[in-house]
């Protein structure tokens, strides 16, 4: 039952952290402008994907299911529930997959936390949003994490890559639709088939899903190096024009 284990060990992490704002409501508030700031940053610098041509689908799963400031709590508890499920009736890579996505927002919450308390520690209102976020990324530091979370990140879009070539498993998935629904599994449910739809469509076209992912991994890798690296003033310069403010 190692997939169980690790997913409910997971959603158990996600849950420590928010308990811990239970009785935090300015760290709260925190967490939720960090997230919001980097959805709009994602969105920024895929705004030519987003827009139009055969990734701007791939984008959108990516923005609202991976760098998304909505609350994945739903999710959480789903996967936690039916965990063992998971391992007993998918195949390997599925239940793989799972595992990568819980894993992957623990660690995401526990950097987004982090960063919101950084985030409270720059009280100078003469800040921007770039310059505050860039002092709260050095703060929180981090650089192996932030790196391996990029690399989980691609590691999924390598997976649901390779769940759209298993023989059957989109017909599982909407033979799955009515019982996850009655199970009240919406959530992941909808997780499940929007992502095999999705990298689906675009193992179909002419350049296939690896340019997109290397997008991704060109522009985020990127990123990471200029927020750790850069000389601050253009690197707060060069994120708020992502963003479309002033730094």
């Amino acid at each position: 039952m190692q997939t169980a284990t690790r997913i409910r060990t997971a959603v158990a992490r996600v849950s420590l952290l928010r308990d811990a704002l239970q009785d935090h409501p300015a760290l709260a508030q925190a967490l939720r402008e960090i997230k919001r700031f980097q959805s709009n940053r994602f969105a920024g610098t895929y705004r030519d994907l987003l827009d139009a041509g055969p990734y701007a689908p791939a984008t959108r799963f990516f923005l609202t299911e991976l760098y998304s400031d909505k609350d994945y709590a739903e999710r959480d508890r789903q996967f936690a529930r039916i965990a063992g499920a998971i391992e007993k009736f998918f195949p390997a890579q599925v239940a793989g997959t799972a595992v990568a996505l819980a894993e992957l927002h623990a660690l995401t919450e526990e950097l987004d936390q982090a960063m919101a308390l950084a985030w409270l520690s720059q009280v100078d209102e003469r800040l921007g949003d770039a310059a505050r976020y860039l002092r709260a990324w050095r703060e929180v530091d981090r650089r192996a994490d932030r790196e391996s979370q990029l690399t989980t990140v691609l590691g999924i879009g390598d997976e649901m890559v390779r769940l759209t070539r298993l023989p059957g498993l989109r017909t599982m998935l909407k033979m799955m639709r009515g019982p996850a629904n009655a199970a009240g599994l919406a959530s992941l449910q909808h997780f499940l088939e929007t992502g095999f739809d999705t990298f689906a469509s675009m193992t179909r076209g002419p350049a296939g899903a690896q340019a997109f992912l290397s997008t991704i991994r060109q522009r985020e890798a990127a990123l990471i190096a200029m927020l750790f690296d850069d000389e601050p003033v253009a690197c707060e310069t060069r994120l708020a024009a992502t963003l479309g403010q002033a730094p």
